[in-house]
């Protein structure tokens, strides 16, 4: 099968500002997305394997990556974190190593919220201000900066040598000899040493007495391998040993966090992607996101979470801006191309969301899943089509692609601790052969790309800039043509989505194929569509948005729309534009 991808850009699309501009994010590693060496070596150090620098974030590099139609880069990994790499002569104390995950440490291992990893500069002792020039170069590009928030958890060992006068460090101040304590920040199982349990090895030579509670909610002194055992869990005025909250008055790691969070904004960032919301108490985002708001209203919040019934809550009381739609729409959308599910399955996702749809972050890959080509997933970028148009244009949300996806990225690399997992590493210093190709030592133009790399990119490139220069993707309204349609002779509502997106300005009509085969379909489409999409009743040629193909279409309130999708595809069709005659 031919894979649907090589397609040009039209000439109307382009990435500047607009109203209600939504929020397409690009997701990087900065110590990967920019690292030059060629033979990476498994578990390599930081002088065997290099890193990407703040200094390789040059204009020409983030304009390379804005012109996919992106305006926010999320750059991952930044705050220091433990490290196995020692820095100690820059003054930063060294980590344990029975207590790092990987060469390069888990940027969720929060070392010093008030620094930067060390391994990004170029000179160690000047990082805070290559970082601060990066902003600046992303800034001149109409770019925003979004950076990690972890607020559950710190490294094991967490000091701060660039706290502002006056900062203490977590746990400074505790009392250890407490399970719990309102002015604690962190939790201590009193009498024990911390221990980790690796497939039955007793050897651990890391002390720490009394053993503080770990990240992933691990209350007991002895952790596995598969706990969080490089974090420790902060405590934010919740007792758990026996469920109470002790959230006045304001407890001190709310102080802190607080604190942390005016730092970075000040330094110019202009968003935080929060690291695993839920579990932190609901009413520190009701205080903290508010009260950062004051003074930097423009500040982005995004929440990862992993239960929709809590969507709400988050968005609502605890004044989140974005929410991730993992568990409803990427898990359907893994499950209608891994497990058999029916595309009509994707109707309960709009559903699930219903009203707090536009405050969903969309996306197919980030750091925590599957690469979408990697075996795991589909296995192949052919199959990439449907599964983007639905995730980008379902609704007016935020969409996140994540490096190396718009090249079709398998992730098949075993770069050391997380070995070969289908993901590009988080844990280790490492190149990946298509980042190189397209960084190309700074040229950032894409020349040395494969020929499938340089259409699948030109194809992102054309979808995420539609997402802003077409009004009904960026601020129309959606109707699900499915209850209309869904068993109807005709139409394979196993293999077939379709829905209107419309405004003032336009509406269009998007069908997606999850089939590999072709699909022949009548649409019906109802009368409550014509009349809310103000649908024009014609017979004549309408062009596809996404290929360039143009279809003879009858659209009537009283006949189905007959279309062929091929297979692994999908149209995006105006059926109304201002001042356009399209048929």
């Amino acid at each position: 099968m031919t894979p649907r991808i090589d397609s040009s850009v039209d000439s109307h699309l382009n990435s500047s500002p607009r109203k209600n501009e939504r929020l397409v994010v690009y997701q990087f590693f900065p110590r990967i997305l920019t690292n030059p060496e060629p033979d990476p070596m498994p578990y390599g150090s930081l002088e065997r394997n290099g890193s990407g620098k703040f200094n390789h974030l040059t204009s020409k590099v983030i304009k390379g990556i804005k012109n996919l139609g992106v305006n926010a880069l999320w750059l991952t990994g930044v705050i220091e974190h433990a490290t196995k790499t020692d820095f100690s002569e820059f003054g930063i104390k060294p980590d344990h190593k029975e207590i790092v995950k990987g060469e390069a440490g888990s940027p969720y291992a929060i070392k010093d919220y008030f620094d930067v990893d060390p391994a990004l500069a170029e000179n160690v002792e000047k990082r805070i201000d290559e970082f601060k020039a990066a902003v600046k170069r992303i800034h001149k590009e109409g770019l925003k900066v979004l950076i990690d928030f972890v607020p559950n958890h710190t490294a094991r060992c967490y000091h701060s040598d660039k706290a502002p006068a006056g900062e203490h460090d977590f746990g400074a101040d505790d009392d250890r000899e407490k399970f719990f304590s309102p002015s604690n920040n962190y939790y201590y199982i009193q009498n024990q040493e911390f221990h980790v349990s690796r497939n039955g090895a007793k050897e651990f030579s890391y002390t720490e007495i009394p053993a503080k509670a770990t990240g992933n909610d691990c209350f007991s002194a002895v952790c596995s391998e598969f706990d969080w055992y490089e974090t420790v869990k902060l405590n934010y005025g919740k007792d758990y040993s026996d469920g109470s909250e002790h959230f006045d008055p304001i407890p001190d790691t709310w102080k802190k966090m607080t604190s942390i969070l005016r730092y970075w904004a000040e330094m110019g960032v202009d968003g935080f992607r929060c690291d695993m919301v839920f579990m932190v108490p609901l009413p520190f985002w009701h205080y903290v996101i508010p009260e950062l708001k004051k003074d930097f209203p423009h500040l982005i919040f995004i929440g990862e979470i992993y239960d929709v019934g809590q969507y709400r809550d988050f968005l609502g009381y605890g004044c989140f801006d974005y929410l991730y739609d993992k568990v409803n729409l990427y898990d359907t959308l893994v499950g209608i191309e891994r497990h058999g599910l029916s595309a009509s399955r994707l109707t309960d996702c709009w559903k699930t969301v219903d009203g707090i749809g536009s405050q969903m972050l969309n996306f197919l890959e980030n750091h925590d899943e599957v690469r979408f080509c990697s075996p795991e997933y589909a296995g192949d970028a052919a199959r990439i089509v449907p599964h983007l148009v639905v995730s980008s244009m379902i609704s007016k949300g935020p969409f996140m692609i994540y490096y190396g996806q718009e090249l079709g990225e398998k992730g098949a690399d075993n770069e050391g601790f997380a070995g070969q997992n289908n993901r590009t590493t988080i844990f280790d210093y490492w190149s990946v052969a298509s980042l190189r190709r397209w960084y190309s030592d700074g040229k950032a133009d894409g020349s040395a790309l494969t020929p499938h790399e340089k259409n699948l990119r030109k194809f992102f490139s054309k979808v995420l800039k539609m997402l802003n220069s077409r009004s009904a993707l960026r601020e129309g309204e959606f109707f699900d043509l499915m209850y209309a349609n869904d068993g109807r002779p005709g139409f394979d509502g196993h293999s077939l989505f379709a829905w209107l997106r419309h405004d003032e300005d336009e509406a269009l009509l998007i069908v997606a194929n999850f089939s590999r085969d072709e699909r022949f379909a009548e649409i019906h489409i109802p009368e409550l569509a014509f009349d809310m999409a103000r649908l024009p009743e014609f017979k004549g040629r309408a062009k596809d948005l996404l290929f360039g193909e143009t279809f003879d279409l009858e659209v009537s309130r009283h006949t189905p729309l007959k279309i062929k999708i091929p297979g692994s595809s999908a149209v995006v069709i105006p059926l109304r534009e201002q001042n356009q005659n399209n048929h």
